[in-house]
This record gives structure tokens, C-alpha cells and sequence, in this order.
């Protein structure tokens, strides 16, 4: 698993001038770079055009930068893939994967890049494990939207119509080591809405979270990086177990709790990622 950041990864109109511009300066793990839901089907041309401009262009640091094209399947899918296979970036992310077939076919179009699965249909959910195997999958984004609109469920607290499909995504990504990035959170203006679900993605397990708006970013950053209480605690439950190795003992005490060689990789694991945030944030 890769411990490069994606706490915070925001969609941007792969047609829109100005915010391909403005995206240079936010301060985002992920950048997905969007020719499918945002842009118009009149427009599909121009913003693959305008995309492959920015990117040649450059200016955007550190900052991972993934291209959702359209579904194969469609007009447009095919033409993007081939556009995209010769763009500056790092990735591409195809919609409505269903199963590793979906993948085998942009496999072929895009041979030279990883590539990303929208998980975001009952039929993707229920092959999440055997998409998750593919070699050439390198991360999952959780389509929440569109699953709620196939499961036909209702807003419900803490998600619980689509904690199923959350599980099953995660757990084939966590299996095969791929990166998972939680779907998107629509009410923009709600920060307390966003906390919370920032949070429940967090403690799930997922990587980070996908936004549709720059407003959403710094509390998404703050909510997936380790707080400074969990620095503290790793470094001295790294240090107590160092010391009891040192006198042949197989665990330590911190706080009360016993602490064993797995609660040493999570510590060090936490670590790495503190050290990644810092590193791309001096960049």
C-alpha cells in the first residue's frame, strides 16, 4: 500500500479554464480531473482538448493528477482514453466499472498508466474483490450518488443504506492494496454534515475523501491526517516496545494497554503518513 496522501481528492471540469487554473494552488492530495459528469455531451471535444493543454502546462506540483474519462460504452469513452493515454498525468479513472472486463478494456487503450475504478453500481460492488485483483487497478473512488440512486435508498443517518457497499469496497481494496477514496459529500455549505462524514470514512478505513468543492478541503485534510495525539502516542509506543525487545520481552505497556509488534506497524505506518503530509506540504 502506498503511504503517499490522499486525504483530499476534488473533482475539477476537465473544460473550465479558469478552475484548471485555479487548481494549481489548492492545497489537495488528488486532483480528479473530470470529463464525464461535468462537462456537457456538446462539449466532451473541447474539454479534452482544454485538458490536455493544462496539463502540458504543468503547475500542478505534487498534487496526484487522475483523469475521469467516459464510459467506454459511450460516444466519447473511446476518444478519451486514447487522449488521455498521451496527457501528462498520472492516472485514469473509469466510471461505471462493473467487473475486471471493464478494466481488460481500458487496459488496452491506456497501457502505460494506472488505473482507477468508479465503484458506483450494485454489480461493481457485488465483483469489488475480483476488480480490486486486477493488476493494473491502483485505486477505487466510491461513487455514493449513483449507488443510492440504483439501490433506490433514502438519506439515512450515518449512511446506513450504503454502509454495505462502503465495507464490501473497502475491504476488496484493503485486500489487494489498493487506495480507496470515499464518495463525495453533496451540501457543500454543511461543514458539521462534513465532519461527520469525513470522519465515519476515516474510521472505516478509507484513504481520503472525493470532493465537488474547494470549501471542503481543509477540514477533509485535517480529518485524514494523524493529530498530533496520535503522533505522541505512536512514537511512545515505538519507544516502549524498542525497550522491551531490548530485555527480551515480547510486549510493552503504554498507557495502561498492552501493546504488541502489530500495534507497532500502525504506529510506524502512522508515522509514514505524518511524514508524507509534511513532505508534500513544504513542496
Amino acid at each position: 500500500m502506498s503511504i503517499r496522501p490522499f486525504r483530499s481528492a476534488l473533482y475539477i471540469p476537465g473544460s473550465k479554464d479558469r478552475a484548471l487554473d485555479k487548481a494549481r494552488g489548492l492545497p489537495v492530495d488528488a486532483i480528479l480531473f473530470d470529463l464525464e459528469d461535468a462537462v456537457a455531451p456538446d462539449d466532451k471535444a473541447n474539454a479534452r482538448a482544454t485538458l490536455a493543454t493544462a496539463l502540458a502546462e504543468g503547475g500542478y506540483g505534487s498534487r496526484y493528477r487522475i483523469v475521469r474519462i467516459n464510459a467506454l460504452d459511450t460516444d466519447w469513452g473511446r476518444d478519451d482514453a486514447a487522449a488521455v493515454a498521451a496527457m501528462d498525468c498520472d492516472a485514469v479513472l473509469l466510471p461505471k466499472v462493473s467487473g475486471p472486463a471493464d478494466v481488460d478494456a481500458l487496459a488496452a487503450l491506456v497501457p502505460d498508466k494506472p488505473i482507477w475504478a468508479m465503484m458506483e453500481s450494485p454489480l461493481g460492488v457485488l465483483n469489488a474483490a475480483a476488480i480490486a485483483a486486477h493488476p493494473r487497478i491502483e485505486g477505487f473512488v466510491l461513487g455514493t450518488n449513483d449507488l443510492a440512486k440504483d439501490l433506490n435508498t433514502r438519506k439515512a443517518p450515518r449512511r446506513e443504506p450504503l454502509l454495505f457497499a462502503l465495507q464490501a469496497c473497502l475491504m476488496a481494496a484493503k485486500a489487494h492494496g489498493v487506495i480507496a477514496i470515499d464518495g463525495v459529500y453533496n451540501a457543500f455549505k454543511d461543514d458539521d454534515g462534513l465532519i461527520e462524514e469525513c470522519e465515519q470514512g476515516r474510521d472505516m478505513g478509507f484513504d481520503g475523501k472525493s470532493l465537488i468543492h474547494p470549501a471542503q478541503v481543509e477540514i477533509t485534510n485535517r480529518t485524514f491526517a494523524p493529530t498530533e495525539a496520535e503522533i505522541e502516542l505512536a512514537n511512545r509506543q515505538i519507544a516502549a516496545f524498542e525497550e522491551a525487545e531490548a530485555q527480551g520481552l515480547g510486549v510493552a505497556v503504554v498507557d495502561g494497554r498492552i501493546v504488541e509488534n502489530l500495534h507497532i506497524v500502525t504506529a510506524r505506518a502512522t508515522l509514514a503518513k505524518a511524514a508524507a503530509i509534511a513532505e508534500l506540504e513544504t513542496q
